[in-house]
This record gives C-alpha cells, sequence and structure tokens, in this order.
C-alpha cells in the first residue's frame, strides 16, 4: 500500500510533467528534422558542386558527431561566444539537425531511386527542374523514404532522453530525480520503459496509417 501510494502521490505526478516535456520535444524536432532532411537530401542529388559538398559536409557532421556532444556543443559551448540558448531550445535544435542528417540519406536514396525516364519525360514537356523536382520527383521519392524516415522517428523517441543531460528536464530527468531521492531505480526506470514503450508503439502505428494511406498500387514495382 505505502508503495502504490508513493507512485500515486510522487512518481505519478512527476513523470506525467516529464512526458508532456518529452512530447514537446519530440514534435517540433521530428517535424523540423524531416523538414531539414528533405532539403538537404534533396540538395545533395540535384545542387550544383558547392551546394552537394556544402550539403554533403553538413551531414558527415552531425551524422559523425555523438549526438550527446552536440548537445553540449549547443548549450555549453556557445556560451563562449556570446549565443545563450535555453535548455529546451538547445535540444530541439540539436535533435533536428542530428535527425536531419539521417533523415537526408533516406531523402538521397529515394531520390536517386527514381528512374532517369520520368525526368527526360518533364523535360521534354517543358518542365523546369525545380518544378520537375517538386511536382514529379519529390512526391514518389517521400514515397520510398516513409519507411526510413519513420524508423528514424522512432529513433528520435528514444534518444530524447538525452535532453536532460542539458539540464532540460524530460521523462527521463524526471525519473532520474525520484529515483536519486527514493534509490527505488528498478521501479521508477520500469515505468519509464513502459512510458517509451508506449510512445514508439502509437508512433509505429501512425506512421505504418501514413505509408498506407500514400500508399499507390504498383508503385513499389515501378520501372520507369
Amino acid at each position: 500500500m505505502e508503495e502504490w501510494l508513493y507512485i500515486q502521490n510522487e512518481v505519478y505526478p512527476a513523470l506525467l510533467k516529464g512526458f508532456w516535456v518529452s512530447l514537446a520535444l519530440i514534435v517540433p524536432s521530428a517535424i523540423f528534422g524531416l523538414v531539414i532532411g528533405i532539403i538537404v537530401g534533396v540538395l545533395r542529388v540535384y545542387g550544383n558542386r558547392p551546394v552537394m559538398a556544402a550539403a554533403n559536409a553538413f551531414v558527415v557532421l552531425f551524422r559523425g558527431i555523438p549526438l550527446v556532444v552536440q548537445l553540449f556543443i549547443w548549450y555549453f559551448g556557445l556560451p563562449y561566444i556570446k549565443i545563450y540558448l535555453a535548455p529546451f531550445v538547445a535540444a530541439v535544435l540539436g535533435f533536428s539537425l542530428c535527425s536531419g542528417a539521417y533523415h537526408s540519406e533516406y531523402v538521397r536514396g529515394a531520390l536517386m531511386s527514381i528512374r532517369r525516364g520520368q525526368m527526360l519525360a518533364a523535360q521534354s514537356l517543358g518542365f523546369s527542374k525545380v518544378k520537375m523536382i517538386f511536382s514529379i520527383i519529390l512526391p514518389q521519392a517521400i514515397r520510398r523514404a516513409l519507411p526510413g524516415c519513420g524508423n528514424e522517428i522512432i529513433y528520435l523517441i528514444k534518444y530524447s532522453s538525452l535532453a536532460y543531460m542539458i539540464t532540460c528536464v524530460e521523462l527521463t530527468g524526471e525519473g532520474k530525480i525520484l529515483a536519486s531521492n527514493s534509490f527505488k531505480y528498478t521501479e521508477i526506470f520500469l515505468i519509464i520503459g513502459a512510458c517509451y514503450l508506449a510512445m514508439t508503439s502509437v508512433a509505429s502505428l501512425l506512421l505504418s496509417r501514413v505509408e498506407d494511406r500514400l500508399r499507390l498500387p504498383g508503385f513499389e514495382h515501378q520501372r520507369i
């Protein structure tokens, strides 16, 4: 009974507060990351040489440096050049850029999978390069990139737990505080693990619905 009262009165309110912070981190980071990934992916395939080089350098940088190091740079490093970010802003910035670098790989692969015949046909109809990319090529590529991009969003949900490392107290941060005060590490982190499992399961279901909604009959077997 005492254990249940502790969970009800102490653990539940704190973890619920942390859950909403986690959700507030995940949603904008997922959106910004996907937008960055699409832009960078397009530039890596269709940009001129300097633009392609800059886009590739972006991907190498943000995929190659551990995310926790990136977060430390945004929050603890920028103050040395007189730039101060709130923990929440630094976390969203770090998650978005890192996630965008990974999304760009899926988008780039999907763009390169579109057959050249479609581009030649669009050019013969008088489409400009920009119109061809955004009207014909990109919509198809996004459909093909969705499974990989969805997988990256699942990863984002899990690595959002690193935000507490820069004092943004989300679900894991609240759990760490509770466990440090009560020494009930097993019970508290089992509950936290269940919360992340629930979030990833719901996200997987929603992403699967989006894939089904956007799927075109025969599109996966397209050879044009």
